[in-house]
């Protein structure tokens, strides 16, 4: 068997947990076929003891796994703030099941056997979703960090600002003068990178969400 092809660490990873070896090599090949990059794991175990790589990814999870199924497995991920998009496989689905694991924040689920093309298709919406994600949170952490560097008072007038509050309004609120009040608001709008007050409303909407899918 010809060795395989190496890819960059930073490419989209599809991750593969199913405990039968047959199955797993079947999926891998499928994966890969298109282009991407698959690891195959046996167990939950396995794939927590893993160290899974900086770049998109989605998680391609049997239901019907030693110790931990994929839905308490899904369950746990969720509980640690692992988000990662996952489509679901099984032999032995039923509605109630497949209705639990949608719930939760799952992608698809399939019966098995499962159309390579609809499979093919899930992955790449996975995918596109964990983009979006990572699109997300590196917003999130400019925009902190750019809060972040505004002065104490500055926070409190950017959250006035954005209530729709009036300089006077702000001065009178603040106990301090209407002129001091301008110049901490350009000084919010310079910091933030803010071209406008709907700008730096949306800039505090995008704050006050809190974190994102990690």
């Amino acid at each position: 068997m010809p060795a395989r092809k190496k890819m960059p660490a930073n490419e989209p990873t599809v991750y593969i947990v199913d405990d039968d070896p047959a199955v797993r090599d079947a999926l891998e090949d499928m994966v890969e076929s298109v282009g991407l990059k698959a690891v195959t794991f046996g167990s939950t175990d396995e794939f927590l003891q893993a160290k899974r790589d900086d770049g998109p990814s989605c998680l391609v999870l049997d239901v019907r796994l030693p110790k931990v199924n994929g839905l308490e497995f899904q369950a746990e991920l969720e509980r640690t703030g692992v988000t990662l998009p996952i489509i679901f496989i099984s032999g032995y689905a039923d509605v109630p099941m497949s209705v639990q694991a949608m719930k939760h924040g799952a992608l698809e689920f399939f019966c098995k056997p499962v159309r390579e093309l609809d499979l093919l298709t899930a992955i790449q919406a996975g995918l596109e979703r964990d983009r979006e994600w990572r699109r997300q949170r590196h917003t999130i952490t400019q925009l902190q960090s750019l809060y972040d560097s505004l002065t104490p008072r500055e926070q409190e007038v950017m959250g006035l600002v954005v209530k729709g509050l009036m300089n006077k309004q702000m001065a009178w609120r603040l106990g301090i003068s209407e002129i001091t009040i301008k110049v901490h608001r350009a000084n919010v709008m310079h910091k933030m990178g803010a071209k406008s007050l709907a700008e730096l409303v949306r800039m505090a909407d995008a704050l006050a969400s809190g974190p994102l899918r990690s």
